[in-house]
């Protein structure tokens, strides 16, 4: 054995994982500026590496090397989507306690507020995408629905959860079916949706009955109510539309009373990738532990929860949570 090679042994160390703190390895991972820029993008959004690319103005594969170093370390976490895979920061443990530890430490940094403002703006253009596809589809949405929920009565099943109040929404209401069943229980309902279109066929639906029924045009991250202003909320089928799905839960519990409920209806995890095209879906469902674990993070309370089929061989979770005991405002 020469005695360079004999040197090179004798020096060899083990793996880093088996000699180092955690938190030695988090340090490591953030000591390449490419990697500093990605964590501090993905601390705010969930993107893929297609998007990222975009943002960093990199190659593909400087990209995901980083980003597999990034992951390797704990402070990236990622999921695969049908043919893409999203990254975004560990949200639990040690990782985020060190992320939040030096995320003030990147505010207000110009190079990386550069990558925030083009992140912010990509998701911004898939809000608007979404928002184009339902006023494109406004006229066939109720046909749409019927093909995927077949004998499934939603606006029953929402009603079933829903105690008698003063007043209730149903966000992302479409034409407004649900809140047909809302008015036998509540005095005054709200529909919210981002589509005019949609909320343009729903008012022809309840032009009968204006003084109990408002329509709001608004986005689901920034509610058009006031806080604790319905006793009752729903949200069906448009978690699967939602980049973002726990911040916008954050501002349903914004609008809901210390005592309010949620009920929460969307796809169970599922593989068709076309139903990207044919109904603008971001997810492609969700399983029973991330729905929890999003309510959950919201400030929610899950009271019950439960799996029924529908059509195509798709089944959807329905899920009852209350505000734990607090109110929004």
């Amino acid at each position: 054995m020469r005695s360079g090679e004999r040197r090179r042994q004798y020096f060899a160390m083990p793996d880093t994982e088996e000699i180092t703190p955690k938190g030695l390895a988090y340090f490591k991972a953030l000591a390449d500026a490419t990697r500093l820029r990605l964590l501090a993008v993905l601390s705010r959004h969930e993107l893929n590496v297609n998007e990222l690319v975009l943002i960093l103005e990199m190659g593909q594969s400087r990209i995901s090397r980083h980003l597999k170093i990034l992951s390797s370390s704990g402070l990236l976490t990622w999921r695969r989507e049908g043919l893409w895979v999203f990254y975004s920061t560990a949200q639990s443990g040690r990782a985020r306690t060190f992320i939040d530890a030096v995320r003030p430490f990147m505010d207000g940094d110009p190079a990386l507020k550069t990558d925030l403002d083009m992140a912010a703006g990509m998701i911004e253009e898939r809000v608007h995408k979404t928002r184009q596809f339902f006023n494109a589809i406004a006229e066939d949405w109720d046909k749409l629905s019927r093909e995927v929920l077949g004998a499934f009565d939603l606006a029953e099943a929402v009603a079933r959860y829903m105690p008698p109040c003063a007043v209730a929404a149903d966000l992302g209401c479409g034409t407004g079916n649900v809140l047909s069943a809302m008015l036998a229980k509540a005095g005054t309902v709200i529909g919210v949706d981002g589509s005019p279109r949609m909320l343009e066929l729903a008012r022809r639906r309840f032009s009968k009955e204006t003084d109990r029924v408002s329509m709001r045009i608004g986005d689901l991250s920034h509610l058009p109510l006031a806080d604790g202003e319905a006793e009752f909320v729903s949200l069906n089928m448009v978690l699967h539309h939602i980049p973002q799905p726990v911040a916008v839960l954050e501002e349903i519990r914004r609008v809901l009373s210390p005592s309010g409920r949620l009920v929460l209806t969307d796809f169970n995890r599922h593989e068709y990738e076309s139903m990207r095209h044919e109904y603008g879906d971001h997810w492609l469902g969700f399983d029973r532990e991330s729905l929890h674990g999003f309510l959950e993070r919201a400030g929610f309370r899950v009271q019950e929860s439960r799996v029924a089929p529908v059509e195509r061989g798709l089944s959807l979770h329905i899920i009852v949570a209350d505000n734990n005991g607090k109110g929004g405002g």
